[in-house]
């Protein structure tokens, strides 16, 4: 294909991926992002992808979502793999299962979830002994009945999106600047428009204008713990959660569950910090002099399936619809539209 000149509206993770993959096929890509530069944001009013966990675990979420999603994830896990690899700087990334933990008096609920899990996948959960959970991580106290997910993954999403910007370094990346609509071929900045002979649309809930996406609140906290040494993404069965704990680096657990059908980009409530810290607390003993470095918030975007969705027409492409799993999911889904655009 001879190269193409390509407007892509959104810097977040789609965008970024979007820009990696076709500054490398030779086109020249200008990205335009209302945000302020690369770097994160935790105002709420940033990219999604800043607020994510970067948990990549396909058998997991066959707790609520379809088998095709578990698909794309298991793809993701190595492409992401691929990218790690390729990069000279390259963001935290292992593949060492995740823990699903339950307390005795949610053995039943677990039990439950596994039942979704073994429906959806060949993939099996495995049972952990009270010593063979200490042995994988002896940080971990407290839960009654425990599971390895076996081949799941995790990924740093800040050094990951700082990474992927860096490896499109060959894109004109414009900041500071809005598009307010886009056409086949037209991307609308500031209310000028600017011609391209493809337009990518991957803006997330600034798309609402052309797509029926809505945003689902997401609510995280980070807590600095020296000496946790929690290793594994770790999900408990919570009462009103599906709570998770994942370690990052600088001894840091992030800390997330919550997925309020809400557009307020407000700050963390106090019953959500208290509910997941408490929680985290009752499987992680090492957090109980941890320090709260930050309480985040964020809008994932949703279509009115839950379901991603690629549209294509002659000069435009949409992506949006990633919902809780944009990480999980974006590399195969990029890979899938360019393939289908040749």
């Amino acid at each position: 294909m001879a190269p193409l000149d390509i407007g892509v509206a959104g810097a977040g993770l789609l965008g970024r991926l979007l820009a990696w993959q076709l500054v490398r096929r030779g086109h020249r890509v200008t990205v335009f992002d209302p945000g302020g530069g690369p770097a994160p944001r935790f105002d709420g009013q940033g990219a999604a992808a800043f607020s994510a966990a970067g948990m990549l675990s396909p058998l997991a979420e066959l707790d609520h979502s379809p088998p095709e999603i578990a698909a794309l994830g298991w793809r993701s896990i190595a492409l992401w793999r691929e990218f790690v690899d390729a990069c000279p700087a390259p963001p935290a990334f292992s593949q060492r299962g995740s823990l699903l933990l339950a307390h005795r008096s949610d053995l039943g609920a677990a039990q439950r979830v596994l039942a979704r899990l073994a429906a959806g996948s060949t993939r099996q959960a495995e049972p952990l002994s009270v010593p063979r959970l200490a042995e994988l991580e002896p940080g971990l106290f407290g839960p009654a009945h425990a599971w390895l997910l076996p081949d799941e993954a995790q990924i740093d999403p800040l050094a990951a999106m700082q990474a992927l910007h860096d490896a499109a370094a060959g894109a004109r990346w414009r900041w500071g600047c809005t598009v307010d609509r886009v056409a086949p071929g037209t991307l609308s900045v500031g209310g000028k428009d600017q011609r391209f002979d493809l337009a990518i649309d991957v803006r997330g809930t600034g798309a609402r204008a052309e797509l029926p996406v809505r945003g689902v609140r997401g609510e995280t906290a980070w807590l600095h713990a020296p000496g946790h040494g929690l290793t594994r993404p770790v999900r408990l069965l919570h009462p009103r959660h599906r709570l998770y704990l994942v370690p990052r680096p600088g001894d840091i657990v992030f800390v997330g569950a919550s997925e309020i059908e809400s557009d307020d980009r407000s700050p963390v409530s106090l019953r959500s910090a208290v509910e997941l810290m408490s929680a985290a607390h009752s499987v992680l003993p090492a957090l109980a002099e941890a320090r709260v470095l930050r309480l985040d918030r964020n809008l994932r975007p949703a279509l009115p399936d839950n379901a991603p969705r690629i549209e294509r027409k002659p000069g435009l492409l949409r992506i949006n619809g990633l919902f809780r799993h944009g990480w999980l999911i974006a590399p195969a889904l990029v890979a899938d539209a360019l393939e289908a655009l040749g």
